[in-house]
Protein backbone atom coordinates (compact mmCIF):
# COMPACT_ATOMS: atom_id res chain seq x y z
CA UNK A 1 0.00 0.00 0.00
CA UNK A 2 1.44 3.70 -0.99
CA UNK A 3 1.70 5.59 1.97
CA UNK A 4 -0.52 8.22 0.70
CA UNK A 5 -2.96 5.64 1.46
CA UNK A 6 -2.64 5.18 5.03
CA UNK A 7 -5.02 5.79 7.58
CA UNK A 8 -4.84 8.94 9.13
CA UNK A 9 -5.73 7.45 12.52
CA UNK A 10 -2.91 5.26 12.59
CA UNK A 11 -0.23 5.69 15.02
CA UNK A 12 3.06 5.16 14.57
CA UNK A 13 4.93 3.17 17.07
CA UNK A 14 8.61 5.02 17.18
CA UNK A 15 11.11 3.03 19.27
CA UNK A 16 15.32 4.52 19.18
CA UNK A 17 18.42 3.44 19.83
CA UNK A 18 22.24 4.27 19.77
CA UNK A 19 24.46 2.37 18.12
CA UNK A 20 26.78 0.34 20.05
CA UNK A 21 24.56 0.75 23.28
CA UNK A 22 22.21 -2.01 25.39
CA UNK A 23 18.65 -1.20 26.55
CA UNK A 24 16.15 -3.54 27.97
CA UNK A 25 13.77 -5.73 26.22
CA UNK A 26 11.10 -4.26 27.96
CA UNK A 27 11.89 -1.06 26.25
CA UNK A 28 11.25 -2.38 23.03
CA UNK A 29 7.72 -4.08 23.73
CA UNK A 30 6.04 -0.86 22.05
CA UNK A 31 7.29 -2.45 18.63
CA UNK A 32 7.47 -6.19 19.27
CA UNK A 33 6.31 -6.99 16.03
CA UNK A 34 9.08 -5.52 14.30
CA UNK A 35 11.75 -6.94 17.26
CA UNK A 36 10.77 -10.26 16.66
CA UNK A 37 11.37 -10.04 12.96
CA UNK A 38 15.32 -8.34 13.12
CA UNK A 39 16.63 -9.75 16.49
CA UNK A 40 19.27 -11.93 16.32
CA UNK A 41 19.40 -11.84 12.37
CA UNK A 42 21.92 -11.02 10.06
CA UNK A 43 23.16 -7.82 7.82
CA UNK A 44 22.61 -10.81 5.06
CA UNK A 45 19.11 -12.22 6.01
CA UNK A 46 17.89 -8.57 6.42
CA UNK A 47 19.37 -7.88 2.99
CA UNK A 48 17.45 -10.68 1.59
CA UNK A 49 14.22 -9.41 2.97
CA UNK A 50 14.31 -5.57 1.32
CA UNK A 51 16.60 -3.98 3.55
CA UNK A 52 18.69 -1.71 1.80
CA UNK A 53 22.16 -1.73 3.48
CA UNK A 54 24.87 0.42 2.30
CA UNK A 55 27.51 0.03 1.20
CA UNK A 56 26.18 -2.52 -0.83
CA UNK A 57 28.66 -4.84 -1.30
CA UNK A 58 29.13 -6.05 2.46
CA UNK A 59 30.59 -9.11 1.90
CA UNK A 60 33.54 -7.16 0.85
CA UNK A 61 33.44 -4.90 3.75
CA UNK A 62 36.16 -5.68 6.52
CA UNK A 63 34.80 -3.68 9.37
CA UNK A 64 31.39 -4.58 8.90
CA UNK A 65 30.62 -8.51 8.25
CA UNK A 66 27.03 -10.63 7.09
CA UNK A 67 26.81 -11.99 10.21
CA UNK A 68 26.53 -8.96 12.14
CA UNK A 69 23.56 -8.56 13.95
CA UNK A 70 21.58 -5.57 14.39
CA UNK A 71 20.60 -5.98 17.67
CA UNK A 72 21.86 -8.91 19.55
CA UNK A 73 20.19 -10.58 22.56
CA UNK A 74 22.47 -10.28 25.56
CA UNK A 75 20.90 -11.64 29.03
CA UNK A 76 17.88 -9.27 29.09
CA UNK A 77 19.04 -6.77 26.74
CA UNK A 78 19.08 -6.02 23.38
CA UNK A 79 22.67 -4.93 22.09
CA UNK A 80 23.23 -2.57 18.83
CA UNK A 81 26.21 -2.49 16.75
CA UNK A 82 28.19 0.05 14.00
CA UNK A 83 25.11 0.44 11.97
CA UNK A 84 22.61 3.42 11.82
CA UNK A 85 19.53 3.91 10.23
CA UNK A 86 15.67 3.00 9.76
CA UNK A 87 13.55 -0.27 10.07
CA UNK A 88 10.02 -0.54 10.30
CA UNK A 89 7.35 -3.09 9.32
CA UNK A 90 3.65 -2.13 9.37
CA UNK A 91 2.94 0.86 12.17
CA UNK A 92 6.50 0.00 13.98
CA UNK A 93 9.38 2.02 13.62
CA UNK A 94 12.79 1.46 14.59
CA UNK A 95 15.39 4.32 14.61
CA UNK A 96 19.56 3.83 15.01
CA UNK A 97 21.17 6.66 15.53
CA UNK A 98 24.64 7.54 16.18
CA UNK A 99 25.84 7.23 19.48
CA UNK A 100 27.24 11.21 19.38
CA UNK A 101 23.39 12.47 18.96
CA UNK A 102 21.57 14.57 20.79
CA UNK A 103 17.73 13.72 22.44
CA UNK A 104 16.98 15.96 19.33
CA UNK A 105 19.30 15.50 16.28
CA UNK A 106 21.61 13.40 15.37
CA UNK A 107 24.29 16.25 13.56
CA UNK A 108 27.20 13.83 14.07
CA UNK A 109 25.56 11.09 11.21
CA UNK A 110 24.29 13.84 9.27
CA UNK A 111 27.69 14.99 8.76
CA UNK A 112 29.11 11.93 8.21
CA UNK A 113 26.65 11.19 5.30
CA UNK A 114 27.54 14.96 4.10
CA UNK A 115 30.99 15.10 4.27
CA UNK A 116 31.03 11.15 2.79
CA UNK A 117 28.25 11.21 0.44
CA UNK A 118 27.26 14.89 -0.21
CA UNK A 119 23.71 14.54 1.51
CA UNK A 120 21.55 16.83 1.54
CA UNK A 121 20.47 18.45 5.14
CA UNK A 122 18.46 16.28 6.85
CA UNK A 123 19.53 16.48 10.46
CA UNK A 124 15.69 16.47 11.85
CA UNK A 125 15.03 12.95 11.44
CA UNK A 126 12.20 13.39 13.06
CA UNK A 127 10.63 17.12 12.22
CA UNK A 128 8.75 15.27 9.35
CA UNK A 129 5.53 13.77 9.88
CA UNK A 130 5.42 11.22 8.15
CA UNK A 131 8.83 8.72 8.80
CA UNK A 132 8.41 6.81 6.36
CA UNK A 133 8.60 9.44 3.50
CA UNK A 134 11.74 10.44 5.11
CA UNK A 135 13.20 7.01 4.88
CA UNK A 136 11.94 7.61 1.11
CA UNK A 137 14.34 10.29 1.07
CA UNK A 138 17.14 8.91 1.71
CA UNK A 139 16.95 6.54 -0.96
CA UNK A 140 16.73 9.31 -3.40
CA UNK A 141 19.16 11.09 -2.01
CA UNK A 142 21.61 7.92 -2.42
CA UNK A 143 20.72 7.88 -6.09
CA UNK A 144 23.79 10.02 -7.43
CA UNK A 145 26.55 8.01 -5.49
CA UNK A 146 24.91 5.15 -7.08
CA UNK A 147 24.58 6.47 -10.44
CA UNK A 148 28.39 8.06 -10.30
CA UNK A 149 29.87 4.99 -8.82
CA UNK A 150 28.60 3.02 -11.74
CA UNK A 151 29.25 4.78 -14.28
CA UNK A 152 32.69 4.54 -13.55
CA UNK A 153 32.49 1.13 -15.69
CA UNK A 154 31.25 3.46 -18.28
CA UNK A 155 27.10 2.97 -20.43
CA UNK A 156 25.98 -0.20 -19.44
CA UNK A 157 25.67 -2.28 -22.55
CA UNK A 158 23.55 -5.54 -23.59
CA UNK A 159 22.74 -7.58 -26.55
CA UNK A 160 18.78 -6.30 -27.53
CA UNK A 161 16.75 -8.58 -30.27
CA UNK A 162 15.38 -5.55 -32.55
CA UNK A 163 12.55 -6.63 -34.60
CA UNK A 164 12.41 -5.07 -38.13
CA UNK A 165 10.20 -5.39 -41.59
CA UNK A 166 12.33 -4.16 -44.92
CA UNK A 167 14.67 -5.30 -47.89
CA UNK A 168 17.39 -5.18 -45.69
CA UNK A 169 17.87 -8.57 -43.86
CA UNK A 170 20.63 -8.63 -41.51
CA UNK A 171 19.20 -11.21 -38.88
CA UNK A 172 17.04 -14.30 -38.25
CA UNK A 173 13.60 -14.74 -40.71
CA UNK A 174 10.48 -13.99 -38.41
CA UNK A 175 7.91 -16.19 -40.62
CA UNK A 176 5.32 -15.77 -38.81
CA UNK A 177 5.52 -12.13 -38.38
CA UNK A 178 6.67 -11.92 -42.28
CA UNK A 179 3.32 -13.74 -43.63
CA UNK A 180 1.03 -11.22 -40.99
CA UNK A 181 2.75 -7.75 -42.79
CA UNK A 182 4.15 -8.77 -45.99
CA UNK A 183 0.88 -10.23 -47.56
CA UNK A 184 0.87 -9.62 -50.59
CA UNK A 185 4.69 -10.06 -51.11
CA UNK A 186 5.70 -6.10 -51.43
CA UNK A 187 9.62 -6.92 -50.83
CA UNK A 188 9.85 -6.37 -47.02
CA UNK A 189 11.05 -8.84 -45.35
CA UNK A 190 10.66 -9.48 -41.34
CA UNK A 191 13.40 -10.26 -39.60
CA UNK A 192 14.92 -10.05 -35.91
CA UNK A 193 18.65 -9.17 -35.21
CA UNK A 194 20.51 -9.16 -31.49
CA UNK A 195 22.04 -5.49 -31.21
CA UNK A 196 24.80 -4.96 -28.43
CA UNK A 197 23.18 -1.95 -27.78
CA UNK A 198 23.27 1.32 -24.52
CA UNK A 199 19.64 1.35 -25.03
CA UNK A 200 18.41 -1.49 -22.47
CA UNK A 201 16.01 -2.08 -19.94
CA UNK A 202 18.60 -0.89 -17.38
CA UNK A 203 19.56 2.17 -18.92
CA UNK A 204 15.73 2.88 -19.27
CA UNK A 205 15.06 1.89 -15.46
CA UNK A 206 17.77 4.80 -14.66
CA UNK A 207 16.09 7.26 -17.25
CA UNK A 208 12.38 6.52 -15.51
CA UNK A 209 14.87 7.02 -12.03
CA UNK A 210 15.92 10.31 -13.09
CA UNK A 211 12.71 12.00 -14.51
CA UNK A 212 11.04 10.43 -11.35
CA UNK A 213 13.18 12.71 -9.66
CA UNK A 214 13.06 15.60 -11.42
CA UNK A 215 9.73 15.89 -10.81
CA UNK A 216 10.57 16.41 -7.17
CA UNK A 217 10.67 19.47 -5.28
CA UNK A 218 14.24 18.93 -4.78
CA UNK A 219 14.90 16.71 -7.67
CA UNK A 220 17.10 19.41 -10.08
CA UNK A 221 19.66 20.13 -7.45
CA UNK A 222 19.94 16.71 -6.66
CA UNK A 223 20.89 15.86 -9.67
CA UNK A 224 23.24 18.57 -10.36
CA UNK A 225 25.72 16.67 -8.61
CA UNK A 226 25.99 14.04 -11.73
CA UNK A 227 24.99 16.00 -14.72
CA UNK A 228 27.19 14.82 -16.59
CA UNK A 229 25.91 10.85 -16.22
CA UNK A 230 22.59 12.29 -16.59
CA UNK A 231 23.47 13.60 -19.53
CA UNK A 232 24.88 10.32 -20.68
CA UNK A 233 21.82 8.44 -19.58
CA UNK A 234 19.24 10.44 -21.89
CA UNK A 235 21.37 10.27 -24.80
CA UNK A 236 22.05 6.60 -25.00
CA UNK A 237 17.98 6.04 -23.85
CA UNK A 238 16.59 7.32 -26.85
CA UNK A 239 13.23 4.76 -26.82
CA UNK A 240 12.89 6.47 -23.48
CA UNK A 241 8.81 6.88 -23.02
CA UNK A 242 7.21 7.55 -19.79
CA UNK A 243 4.44 4.92 -20.39
CA UNK A 244 6.60 1.92 -20.59
CA UNK A 245 7.51 2.54 -16.45
CA UNK A 246 5.52 -0.19 -15.36
CA UNK A 247 6.88 -2.39 -18.37
CA UNK A 248 10.42 -1.35 -17.75
CA UNK A 249 10.13 -1.85 -13.92
CA UNK A 250 8.75 -5.64 -14.45
CA UNK A 251 11.79 -6.26 -16.83
CA UNK A 252 14.48 -5.38 -14.39
CA UNK A 253 12.78 -7.72 -11.78
CA UNK A 254 12.93 -10.41 -14.07
CA UNK A 255 16.88 -9.57 -15.34
CA UNK A 256 19.39 -8.53 -12.64
CA UNK A 257 22.45 -7.76 -13.57
CA UNK A 258 24.78 -10.56 -13.39
CA UNK A 259 28.08 -9.58 -14.85
CA UNK A 260 30.51 -9.32 -12.05
CA UNK A 261 32.37 -6.36 -14.02
CA UNK A 262 29.23 -4.50 -13.51
CA UNK A 263 28.75 -4.94 -10.02
CA UNK A 264 27.82 -1.83 -9.29
CA UNK A 265 25.12 -1.57 -12.18
CA UNK A 266 23.08 -4.41 -10.04
CA UNK A 267 23.49 -1.98 -6.85
CA UNK A 268 22.01 0.69 -8.84
CA UNK A 269 19.51 -1.30 -10.64
CA UNK A 270 17.59 -2.18 -6.87
CA UNK A 271 18.48 0.90 -5.44
CA UNK A 272 16.03 2.47 -9.17
CA UNK A 273 13.67 -0.52 -8.78
CA UNK A 274 12.54 0.93 -4.80
CA UNK A 275 12.32 4.36 -5.61
CA UNK A 276 10.25 3.76 -8.88
CA UNK A 277 7.86 1.10 -7.50
CA UNK A 278 6.99 3.48 -5.08
CA UNK A 279 6.06 1.02 -2.10
CA UNK A 280 8.35 2.33 0.15
CA UNK A 281 8.65 -1.30 0.97
CA UNK A 282 5.17 -2.05 1.51
CA UNK A 283 4.61 0.16 4.23
CA UNK A 284 0.91 0.04 5.17
CA UNK A 285 -1.25 -1.05 7.89
CA UNK A 286 -1.09 -4.77 8.38
CA UNK A 287 1.77 -5.00 5.96
CA UNK A 288 4.18 -7.74 7.98
CA UNK A 289 7.03 -6.86 5.47
CA UNK A 290 10.62 -5.64 6.89
CA UNK A 291 12.14 -2.58 5.32
CA UNK A 292 14.22 -0.05 5.68
CA UNK A 293 17.86 1.50 5.02
CA UNK A 294 20.91 0.98 7.24
CA UNK A 295 24.40 2.81 7.33
CA UNK A 296 27.46 0.97 7.75
CA UNK A 297 28.63 3.48 10.35
CA UNK A 298 32.39 1.83 10.28
CA UNK A 299 32.51 2.62 6.31
CA UNK A 300 31.21 5.86 7.07
CA UNK A 301 34.27 6.64 9.80
CA UNK A 302 36.86 5.24 7.46
CA UNK A 303 36.02 7.19 4.79
CA UNK A 304 35.36 10.38 6.62
CA UNK A 305 38.80 9.69 8.30
CA UNK A 306 40.55 9.33 4.91
CA UNK A 307 39.35 12.79 3.87
CA UNK A 308 41.10 14.68 6.64
CA UNK A 309 44.53 12.55 6.30
CA UNK A 310 44.67 11.41 2.34
CA UNK A 311 47.18 13.57 1.92
CA UNK A 312 49.33 12.13 4.35
CA UNK A 313 48.50 8.45 4.15
CA UNK A 314 48.16 6.09 1.49
CA UNK A 315 43.92 4.24 1.98
CA UNK A 316 44.04 0.71 0.56
CA UNK A 317 40.31 0.57 -0.63
CA UNK A 318 38.84 -3.40 0.30
CA UNK A 319 35.76 -2.78 -1.85
CA UNK A 320 37.21 -1.64 -4.77
CA UNK A 321 40.48 -3.71 -4.77
CA UNK A 322 42.93 -1.20 -5.22
CA UNK A 323 45.80 -0.72 -3.12
CA UNK A 324 46.03 -4.54 -1.93
CA UNK A 325 48.63 -5.79 -0.26
CA UNK A 326 50.30 -9.23 0.50
CA UNK A 327 51.81 -10.50 3.91
CA UNK A 328 53.96 -13.45 2.26
CA UNK A 329 55.83 -13.85 -1.08
CA UNK A 330 54.18 -15.58 -4.17
CA UNK A 331 51.20 -13.34 -3.94
CA UNK A 332 49.89 -15.54 -0.28
CA UNK A 333 48.23 -13.52 2.71
CA UNK A 334 46.27 -10.57 0.94
CA UNK A 335 45.42 -7.58 3.42
CA UNK A 336 43.93 -4.04 3.43
CA UNK A 337 45.27 -1.92 6.21
CA UNK A 338 43.18 1.69 6.65
CA UNK A 339 45.85 3.47 6.25
CA UNK A 340 50.10 3.33 5.30
CA UNK A 341 51.45 6.60 5.59
CA UNK A 342 53.02 8.06 2.55
CA UNK A 343 56.53 8.89 4.10
CA UNK A 344 58.70 5.21 3.49
CA UNK A 345 61.25 6.46 6.10
CA UNK A 346 59.03 7.12 9.66
CA UNK A 347 56.45 4.72 8.56
CA UNK A 348 53.01 4.64 10.21
CA UNK A 349 50.51 2.03 9.92
CA UNK A 350 46.52 3.52 11.21
CA UNK A 351 43.45 1.66 11.68
CA UNK A 352 40.01 3.90 11.94
CA UNK A 353 38.14 2.36 14.63
CA UNK A 354 34.43 3.60 14.95
CA UNK A 355 33.35 1.49 17.60
CA UNK A 356 34.25 2.77 21.22
CA UNK A 357 37.58 3.25 22.93
CA UNK A 358 37.27 0.43 25.73
CA UNK A 359 35.87 -1.87 22.93
CA UNK A 360 39.43 -1.84 21.42
CA UNK A 361 41.38 -4.77 22.18
CA UNK A 362 43.26 -7.57 21.49
CA UNK A 363 42.11 -8.80 18.21
CA UNK A 364 42.79 -5.40 17.04
CA UNK A 365 46.37 -5.10 18.80
CA UNK A 366 47.17 -7.92 16.68
CA UNK A 367 46.28 -7.23 13.84
CA UNK A 368 47.83 -3.32 13.54
CA UNK A 369 50.90 -5.09 14.78
CA UNK A 370 51.04 -7.42 11.82
CA UNK A 371 50.54 -4.43 9.41
CA UNK A 372 53.28 -2.50 11.07
CA UNK A 373 55.60 -5.76 11.21
CA UNK A 374 54.57 -5.98 7.44
CA UNK A 375 55.50 -2.31 6.90
CA UNK A 376 58.68 -1.93 9.02
CA UNK A 377 56.68 0.65 10.74
CA UNK A 378 57.33 1.33 14.68
CA UNK A 379 54.40 3.40 14.99
CA UNK A 380 50.59 2.30 14.84
CA UNK A 381 47.26 4.52 15.22
CA UNK A 382 43.78 3.64 16.27
CA UNK A 383 41.31 6.53 15.17
CA UNK A 384 38.52 6.44 16.65
CA UNK A 385 35.46 9.23 17.38
CA UNK A 386 34.88 10.18 21.19
CA UNK A 387 33.21 12.74 22.97
CA UNK A 388 35.29 13.58 26.05
CA UNK A 389 37.88 14.94 24.21
CA UNK A 390 40.77 12.80 26.33
CA UNK A 391 44.32 12.64 26.03
CA UNK A 392 45.96 10.05 23.19
CA UNK A 393 46.30 7.00 25.15
CA UNK A 394 49.73 5.70 23.93
CA UNK A 395 51.03 1.70 24.61
CA UNK A 396 54.79 0.79 24.49
CA UNK A 397 55.15 -2.85 23.24
CA UNK A 398 56.70 -5.11 25.96
CA UNK A 399 60.02 -6.92 25.45
CA UNK A 400 61.24 -10.29 27.17
CA UNK A 401 59.23 -13.09 28.62
CA UNK A 402 57.42 -13.45 32.29
CA UNK A 403 59.33 -16.85 32.63
CA UNK A 404 62.32 -15.03 32.46
CA UNK A 405 60.94 -12.39 34.87
CA UNK A 406 62.66 -9.68 32.83
CA UNK A 407 59.72 -7.95 30.57
CA UNK A 408 59.81 -4.11 30.74
CA UNK A 409 58.75 -1.71 27.78
CA UNK A 410 60.25 -1.14 24.49
CA UNK A 411 61.20 2.15 23.86
CA UNK A 412 60.65 1.82 19.95
CA UNK A 413 57.50 0.61 19.29
CA UNK A 414 54.27 1.96 19.90
CA UNK A 415 50.60 2.12 19.22
CA UNK A 416 48.23 5.19 20.23
CA UNK A 417 44.89 5.50 20.45
CA UNK A 418 44.28 9.09 18.84
CA UNK A 419 41.02 10.26 19.06
CA UNK A 420 38.79 12.83 17.01
CA UNK A 421 36.49 14.64 19.81
CA UNK A 422 32.81 15.27 18.26
CA UNK A 423 30.67 17.95 19.82
CA UNK A 424 27.58 16.86 22.04
CA UNK A 425 26.60 19.88 22.96
CA UNK A 426 25.96 21.84 19.80
CA UNK A 427 22.14 23.22 19.26
CA UNK A 428 21.71 23.51 15.84
CA UNK A 429 24.12 21.98 12.57
CA UNK A 430 25.83 24.78 11.54
CA UNK A 431 27.29 25.24 15.36
CA UNK A 432 28.26 21.28 15.02
CA UNK A 433 30.18 22.19 12.27
CA UNK A 434 32.55 24.98 13.35
CA UNK A 435 33.50 22.91 16.30
CA UNK A 436 34.16 20.24 14.00
CA UNK A 437 36.53 21.74 11.84
CA UNK A 438 38.32 23.07 14.98
CA UNK A 439 38.76 19.45 16.20
CA UNK A 440 39.80 18.29 12.94
CA UNK A 441 42.62 20.59 12.71
CA UNK A 442 43.51 19.35 15.70
CA UNK A 443 43.28 15.77 15.16
CA UNK A 444 45.20 16.00 11.92
CA UNK A 445 48.52 17.99 13.86
CA UNK A 446 49.71 14.50 14.88
CA UNK A 447 50.48 13.65 11.41
CA UNK A 448 51.36 16.77 9.86
CA UNK A 449 53.94 18.82 12.13
CA UNK A 450 55.75 15.10 12.42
Amino acid sequence: MAIQSLPKVMRMKLHKIKDNSQQKKDSFSDIGTLTGKIADKTLEQLEREGVFVFPEIVKDAEDITRDQMIIQSVNDSYRSGNVMGFLGCGDERLIIESRFGGEEDDFFFQYLLDRVMDFPNIVDLESDANQDSRLFNFLLFLFPYYLKTAMRKGLFKKYIRHSYNDGNVKGAIDIARHIEKNTPFTGNVAYSQREFSYDNSLMELVRHTIEFIKRKPYGRNLLVKVKDEVKLVIDATPGYEPYDRQKIIEENKKNTVRHAYFREYLALQRLCLLILRHQKHQIGSGSRQIYGILFDGAWLWEEYVNSLIEDVFYHPMNKGGKGAQRLFACNIGLIYPDFISRDNKVRIIADAKYKPLDNIGNRDYLQVLAYMFRFDAKAGYYLYPEAEGSDDMKLWMNRGSTYEANVSPRDDISITKHGLKIPVDSTDYAGFVTKMKTHEQEFKQVFTTR
